[in-house]
This record gives structure tokens, sequence and C-alpha cells, in this order.
């Protein structure tokens, strides 16, 4: 009696192993983060352009131009900065406003996001033409032995009247194209 209680209890459990694993699932695959490596961000980052120097934004700066004036030539020569903590220290030192500085290192920052989210539209643009390709190929291969002639219209077997060309030429007689076959 004990026996067949242990051997009942074992076989209870191996039912309940076999429907626990049969429920596990293989988890949700992560997804492929494509990296830009530093070499790409080169390539990709915009180049600093000064067409005004900081020496000209100093002494605008010391002949106390308005920092909207300053802000307006530098927009107006479309130069932009990188600069470092301690050229940025040093223009404020020698009296250029924070605001002026502040719109050197946010134009800079936005000039720089502006490239990379056109660098991450373009590679989604192409993932999704290379989705695109491959539905495209995926659906073909489905639909390999697709006719679009293979119809009711056409031939397809789909009962009566329509065995061959339908109820076409000679069928009338009981002969020819589209005659059904019940004779």
């Amino acid at each position: 009696m004990r026996k067949l209680l242990i051997v009942r209890n074992l076989l209870g459990l191996m039912a309940a192993c076999l429907l626990v694993s049969g429920c596990a699932s293989t988890g949700a695959q992560q997804a492929k983060i494509e990296r830009i490596t530093p070499e790409d961000l080169a390539k990709i980052l915009p180049q600093p352009v000064a067409t005004v120097s900081l020496d000209e934004i100093v002494k605008d700066s010391k002949q106390n131009k308005t920092p909207d004036e300053i802000i307006a030539k530098i927009k107006a020569s479309n130069s932009r900065y990188e600069l470092t903590p301690a050229q940025t220290l040093d223009l404020s030192k020698q009296g250029v406003d924070t605001k002026v500085l502040d719109y050197i290192h946010d134009s800079n920052e936005l000039a720089k996001q502006n490239a990379i989210a056109d660098e991450l539209n373009k590679r989604a643009k192409e993932r999704a033409a290379a989705e695109k390709i491959l539905k495209r190929e995926r659906d073909a291969a489905q639909n390999r032995y697709y006719d679009p002639f293979w119809g009711p219209r056409f031939g397809g077997f789909y009962g009566y009247p329509y065995y061959g060309y339908g109820r076409g030429f000679g069928s009338r007689f009981g002969w020819g194209f589209g005659h059904p076959y019940y004779w």
C-alpha cells in the first residue's frame, strides 16, 4: 500500500513537472541595439565653423554691445563653436555675457542632436526599405505556386458550373469547352 502511494505521488509529481515545463517560455528576446562607433559619430557630427572668431566676440562684449546683438551676429554668420569648459570660463572672465555663452553651447548641442537624429532617421528608412523587400520576397515565396489565371472563370475547381471555362462555347449542345463532367 505504501509503495503504491509513493509511486502515485511520483507519477503526480512528474505530471506536474511536465505541465509546468510545457508552460515555460523562452523569454522575450531583446531587441538588437545598433550602436554608433566613435569613428562613425565623428563623421556624423558637423564640424564647428567659426566665421566670427572668439576674439571678435570678446571685442564686441568690451564695446558694450548687448548679448542679443552678439547672438544675432553669430546667427547671421552661421558660426558654431566647440568650446571646452576652460575656454568658456576664460571667455566669461574676459567679459562675455553668460547669455552669449549659453547660446553658443545650446546651438552647438542642437546641431549635434540634429545631425544624430538625421542619421538615425536615415538608418530607420534604410531598415524599413530592407524589411519591405524581405516581406515582398517572403510573400512571393509563400505564393510561389499562385497562378492568377487559375480560378472559377479560368479552370479552377470550384464545383458546378465552374469546370473549365464555365459554360462557354458548345456547352449549350452538351459538348465543347466548359461542359460539366456529369455524362
